[in-house]
């Protein structure tokens, strides 16, 4: 399914409804468990509008995997669009939104993992897939490379390709861990964790990023700086 495809669902607040309440009943029951009647009765729909919809559960199986992805994507840019301050802001307030609700959550990871599976044997899943990672290391070059420019260090199209690869597997590895909550450390680490390794990966300087507000600090500031 084409990126335009996804985004035309997105605008149908029906399909959309069809496709939470699928993620909704495969969370709970698992791929097999979620029938398209318990979909519907999640969504409050009839049969036919899944037919109408999407043709099969296949389609709205692989349509509400891209729609998580999609999702996990947009939570996290649109933390850094509430911000209007220096690009180190920008970075910190996307780094943070992966290491926070609603992305931090053992549903989020959970459904990643039961779609995972598919995606090796699936060439629709797989496409989903690539164009999910593809669209969130855009997001992440956009926004490392008027850091580095800031500071001096090599910004051009190849560098911050590393860079986003880079802090892609960090944020990857840390978001499942954190998400699945196992008890070795406490959720409320993540946040100045993946800033502060970040920071290293990037090569700034100590504090960069860290010194940025948290997204309760930016809203507080944006709320004070609005006239009465």
């Amino acid at each position: 399914m084409s990126r335009k495809a996804f985004q035309r669902l997105t605008l149908d607040d029906r399909r959309r409804s069809l496709m939470e309440a699928t993620l909704t009943c495969v969370a709970r029951d698992g791929l097999q468990g979620a029938t398209v009647r318990r979909i519907t009765e999640e969504a409050g729909v009839t049969l036919g509008l899944v037919r109408h919809y999407f043709g099969s559960k296949d389609e709205l199986i692989r349509s509400a995997y891209a729609y998580l992805i999609g999702q996990l994507t947009s939570q996290a840019s649109e933390s850094s669009k509430q911000s209007e301050g220096a690009p180190e802001v920008q970075l910190a307030l996307f780094l943070r939104a992966n290491m926070t609700r609603p992305n931090l959550s053992e549903r989020n990871v959970s459904l990643w993992a039961t779609f995972i599976g598919r995606v090796r044997s699936d060439s629709t899943f797989a496409e989903i897939h690539r164009e999910g990672y593809r669209e969130f290391l855009t997001v992440l070059e956009t926004l490392i490379e008027p850091v580095l420019a800031a500071h001096g260090l090599p910004h051009g199209a190849a560098a911050c390709k590393r860079h986003a690869i880079a802090l892609n597997g960090l944020i990857d590895g840390l978001w499942m861990e954190g998400s699945l909550n196992s008890g070795l450390y406490s959720q409320a680490m993540l946040p100045d964790l993946v800033i502060e390794a970040s920071e290293r990966l990037l090569a700034l300087p100590p504090g960069v990023l860290s010194q940025a507000p948290t997204p309760l600090e930016e809203q507080r500031l944006t709320s004070c700086a609005m006239p009465e």
